[in-house]
């Protein structure tokens, strides 16, 4: 009797140590990292968009509110409306389009405030029952709310609070059982710095420096079923330098580099059963005999997504499956310059570059603006730089400032 219980607990051992689960990867994973509500991360102004989808360290203007509010402290002009517009693929359809109107005023020598609103149409779509029934028109669109308040806590340095709401109306009527808007709520922290203007051998110069942490909230849900959805949130970073070569003639140089704080998608797989052969404990193909499915897309490598946005965010700075590579890949980055010439005509260009695997997005960008008493109009046009097709490619945009009170203060 003790030998047949010695010889089954032997038996039951050589199946425990031959007889393992491996994780076979799947083969077409996709690293881009995808957010909900992303037409917040859209630029839409034509400033921006011609110096490469940058404005976190940029010179104060209208729009501001989008990229780091804290600017607003530095405004010349007591108070200022933007309008802009931007055609979204416009190459397909002329109904799709992101609008934005924002408002700031300046308090005082330190504190002011903004709002403003984002509006994105994905246009008409219509629905006809029969040949015979009228159709039935429906416009999807997302918005975003906000409001913002800066404070200069020195000479050169500001910081911004901006609170948002945002509301996601996709659904349509007669398709999708529950037609409820998806809504959440955001927070933006950011900071300013502007040195000094410093004389230099043959020229003046000033510094800029900024950073946002931005759409700081919860997650959210398209539908009841569904799956949660981070916000874009993400990290800017930049800096520049303004050459003032005399009074007529203002070059600007930045730099910015972006991060979105969601966690990055793990590489899924399969699991199966396989028989470890040579006793190594890894599956070797072709040497490992394979046996039967145990369970169906778990994480091969990487971290588990689903978390709160808290945990996502500091997550996302080391969860990438390839290691810290993959990291830096994650960063995209975008050089600008802007020529002005006695703050009447602006010429901008710019670069922005996105890794191959995180999306592809590589274009270059010029600009120009107009100044004619306190009203600006500034324009800008996009021509991609990647074999991925951009939906804002070959497309003018607009903008449109109105500046009151200018020369209220005297930042320069």
């Amino acid at each position: 009797m003790k030998k047949l219980i010695l010889s089954i607990a032997i038996f039951l051992l050589i199946i425990k140590i031959n007889a393992q689960t491996t994780i076979i990867p799947s083969e077409y994973d996709s690293r881009v990292i995808t957010t909900g509500m992303p037409f917040l991360l859209i630029s839409s102004d034509a400033r921006s968009a011609s110096m490469g989808d940058m404005g976190v360290a940029t010179s104060v203007d209208a729009y501001s509110q989008q990229w780091n509010s804290s600017k607003y402290v530095f405004s010349e002009s007591k108070s200022g409306v933007g309008v802009s517009y931007t055609p979204y693929l416009s190459k397909l359809v002329n109904d799709i389009f992101l609008g934005n109107i924002t408002y700031f005023n300046r308090i005082d020598e330190r504190s002011a405030f903004a709002a403003s609103l984002r509006y994105f149409s994905l246009g008409d779509i219509e629905f006809v029952a029969d040949e015979n029934s009228s159709p039935f028109i429906q416009r999807p669109n997302e918005l975003a709310i906000d409001g913002s308040y800066a404070l200069r806590l020195s000479d050169q340095f500001a910081m911004s609070v901006a609170m948002r709401y945002m509301r996601s109306d996709l659904k349509l009527s007669g398709v999708d059982g529950d037609v409820t808007a998806a809504s959440t709520f955001g927070v933006d922290i950011s900071g300013y710095y502007q040195s000094e203007e410093e004389a230099y051998s043959d020229f003046n110069g000033r510094w800029r420096m900024g950073f946002a942490i931005q759409n700081l909230g919860p997650k959210f849900k398209y539908d009841e079923v569904g799956q949660e959805n981070f916000q874009p949130t993400n990290l800017r970073l930049g800096g520049g330098f303004d050459f003032i070569f005399d009074q007529y003639n203002k070059v600007s140089v930045t730099a910015e580099v972006t991060k979105l704080l969601v966690p990055t998608p793990p590489i899924y797989g399969n699991e199966y059963n396989y028989t470890d052969n040579n006793n190594n404990g890894v599956y070797d193909e072709g040497i490992d005999d394979l046996g039967s499915l145990v369970a169906e897309d778990v994480i091969y490598k990487g971290k588990d997504p689903n978390v709160d946005f808290l945990t996502g965010i500091f997550q996302s700075f080391g969860d990438a499956p390839g290691g810290f590579s993959e990291e830096l890949k994650e960063f995209t980055w975008s050089l600008g310059a802007e020529y002005l010439y006695q703050d009447s005509f602006a010429f901008r260009a710019g670069y922005f570059n996105e890794s191959e695997e995180k999306g592809a997005r590589k274009f270059l960008a010029l600009g120009a603006g107009f100044k004619y008493n306190v009203v600006n109009i500034d324009l800008s046009y996009l021509f991609s730089a990647s074999k991925v097709q951009s939906p804002l490619e070959n497309t003018l945009r607009f903008s449109l400032t109105f500046n009151i009170g200018a020369g209220t203060y005297n930042e320069y």
